[in-house]
């Protein structure tokens, strides 16, 4: 694929350092936003800008999507100004926010009646990944289209799998989220038992750290649970909309993942109360007691 410009829908705690470093890599970039102040990062680029989705991508070769949820990427693509109803054919979607699998596989047949081509490719890295060019990318969707996008990820990633079929990326998100809600629960119930033995939990991280218990989320998370510090990397809100994606895809296959459901109801009690804006590590919040 000859790509001489890429759009870009989604400038916000991911999308925008993610458009920096396409421009760093000299792609050239056009936008939609819905909002006129996700573009004020940009007024000093030379930067194209379009009005509806569906005329960014009947300029463009790629259009990238970086949305907060299912209904947004499914408006986005299909809605009456959608990217459907621009885009030429061979053109390609690479939605690169976290949705539902299901929607997703549907999505990318119904773009494919068009000749519009499709990957799913959820990201996992929080903000600073975005930053640093350093996200894991977990990608669905045929394999030439990996191969023909697999430069511009490049620009974006350090870890890019090419998972399976179309949805095998939200899949692999969803897992992604499982694993670290619960490494963050884990995290703040030790902290719990070292607190109530009358030992420090932040020694306890320390002895921890060096041993086979050791996880990034024991690092960065257990940092934030010991100086009660939860500016959001990751928000607690988006982290319960990303686990409500694993439940409904576990009870579509039949099966019980009771572990999540418990995670899944500390984060609702989070943003029930008020503290969705936090980062999900105020999991520990409930288990430590500090929210009710």
């Amino acid at each position: 694929m000859n790509i001489e410009t890429i759009g870009m829908i989604g400038l916000g705690i991911m999308g925008r350092p993610m458009a920096m470093n396409l421009m760093r890599a000299n792609y050239q970039l056009a936008f939609y936003a819905r909002r006129s102040s996700s573009l004020q990062p940009f007024k000093s680029h030379p930067v194209q800008q379009y009005d509806t989705p569906a005329e960014l991508a009947h300029h463009c070769d790629i259009t990238i999507t970086m949305l907060s949820d299912t209904p947004d990427v499914r408006e986005i693509l299909a809605g009456d100004a959608g990217i459907l109803h621009g885009a030429r054919a061979g053109h390609l979607v690479i939605d690169m926010s976290t949705i539902s699998p299901e929607e997703t596989r549907s999505l990318a047949m119904q773009l494919g009646h068009h000749g519009i081509d499709m990957l799913d490719a959820p990201v996992s890295g929080g903000e600073q990944g975005a930053i640093d060019g350093a996200l894991s990318i977990m990608v669905g969707g045929k394999d030439a289209l990996f191969a023909e996008a697999l430069p511009v990820l490049q620009c974006l990633g350090a870890n890019i799998t090419h998972v399976g079929d179309h949805g095998a990326g939200q899949v692999a998100k969803a897992c992604n989220q499982i694993l670290v809600a619960q490494t963050m629960s884990a995290v703040a119930e030790a902290f719990l038992l070292a607190r109530s033995s009358g030992v420090d939990p932040a020694k306890v991280r320390d002895a921890l750290m060096g041993g086979f218990a050791y996880s990034r989320i024991l690092e960065v998370h257990g940092k934030r649970m010991l100086d009660n510090a939860y500016r959001p990397g990751f928000k607690a809100a988006l982290h319960h909309k990303d686990l409500g994606i694993a439940l409904h895809s576990a009870r579509e296959n039949g099966i019980s993942i009771p572990g999540t459901d418990l995670v899944a109801d500390y984060l609702e009690k989070i943003v029930e109360t008020g503290n969705g804006e936090l980062d999900s590590a105020a999991i520990a919040k409930i288990i430590l007691g500090e929210i009710k």
